[in-house]
């Protein structure tokens, strides 16, 4: 709100001038105040808004002259406003594009941070997992240099290949923290965990202690991730039979590409996301069996994906998008493809995260 005011108070200032030089009192010298239209309009809106303030300074400037017929009597003083405006414009136009200049030089360096740093905790999954093959793609919103809080790992074990997405709830150094948590703890648990559900717990229980740890976030951002959200995660197990068990806390259902047709793995007893264990009395989360025979191809996929809105505020059609891909694409193939149908849905605003790992059964 304050930044709106800030950039309208240029335009008001002309618009104050000319209410004062269309009345009684137009003997008063407005001129030097009109000058500093375009220096204000510098710090906040670039050099395009400069030259507008700028443009509207000059508009009132001879309209005051020719209302006031000032042109003969006073046409010094007019010249005199009209070189002053000119040497505070080219000034405000310099600054504001060097101001601009090192603002995005900042900002992309901060990017480029985050991005190597996101790298890190995040890495692509092997094109090959047994007899698995992979792909993964991972977008991030137009958020400035916040990073995002999608996670996913897909880990060759002596149980079968396992598969981690999720969500964390927030952004920022918050999200990142947790996804480090959620991830460490799923690539120890994988190698050491006979049931798939255990490596969920050693997840939800890396979270709790690292929310409980005192100090390990700064006042000044509050844990709203860990102390007061969620991560929704899902976990996939594929052995060596023609089956996928899944442990779903949360998470958007993965969809299964069986022979031309997409459907959703529902969980057949809903669980919370991590972090509001305590809001539901039952049994713990159980995984869950469904058929993912060769030649199947099976996309885990975090909310970015499915809630991606075009201009006329309608949701991605995944399944339709998912069936109309050829079935002799590559998963790396098949995500772009993904990826290409979600560009043009949302006309390249993405207002989400989005992260997405796809795996073919070889045999």
């Amino acid at each position: 709100m304050r930044f709106v005011l800030a950039r309208c108070a240029p335009f008001a200032i002309a618009l104050g001038v000319l209410g004062i030089e269309l009345s009684p009192a137009h003997d008063l010298v407005t001129g030097p105040v009109l000058s500093t239209t375009p220096a204000l309009a510098a710090l906040t809106m670039g050099p395009a808004g400069t030259l507008a303030a700028a443009a509207v300074a000059v508009a009132v400037n001879v309209t005051s002259a020719t209302y006031n017929q000032s042109w003969g009597t006073q046409t010094q003083l007019i010249i005199g406003n009209f070189l002053g405006l000119i040497v505070v414009t080219v000034a405000s136009v310099i600054l504001s594009n060097a101001v601009r200049t090192r603002r995005q030089n900042e900002l992309d360096q901060v990017r480029r941070i985050a991005v190597a740093a996101q790298e890190v905790v995040l890495r692509p999954v092997p094109e090959l997992l047994g007899p698995l093959r992979a792909a993964s793609l991972s977008l991030a919103a137009g958020s400035g240099a916040l990073v995002g809080g999608d996670l996913y790992e897909a880990v060759r074990t002596r149980y079968g290949v396992r598969l981690i997405v999720g969500d964390v709830r927030g952004k920022g150094l918050s999200a990142i923290r947790a996804v480090a948590v959620a991830l460490g703890a799923f690539r120890e648990a994988v190698h050491y965990e006979e049931e798939v559900q255990e490596v969920m717990n050693h997840c939800a229980a890396a979270l709790r202690r690292e929310a409980a740890v005192r100090g390990t976030y700064s006042q000044a951002e509050p844990p709203e991730v860990l102390l007061e959200g969620f991560t929704t995660a899902l976990i996939a197990q594929v052995p060596d039979e023609p089956v996928v068990h899944l442990v779903n806390r949360g998470h958007p259902p993965p969809l299964v590409l069986h022979e031309g047709r997409v459907r959703a793995l529902m969980p057949a007893s809903p669980m919370p996301p991590l972090g509001l264990e305590d809001l539901v009395d039952g049994p713990p989360a159980m995984p869950e069996s469904h058929p993912f025979l060769p030649g199947d191809r099976l996309l885990l996929y975090t909310d970015g994906v499915i809630e991606a809105r075009n201009r006329a505020d309608e949701f991605l059609p995944l399944p339709e998008i998912m069936e109309e891909i050829s079935a002799g694409t590559s998963p790396r193939e098949f995500l772009d493809a993904v990826h290409r149908a979600l560009v043009r849905h949302t006309g390249g605003r993405l207002t989400d995260d989005v992260a997405m790992i796809l795996i073919d059964r070889l045999g």
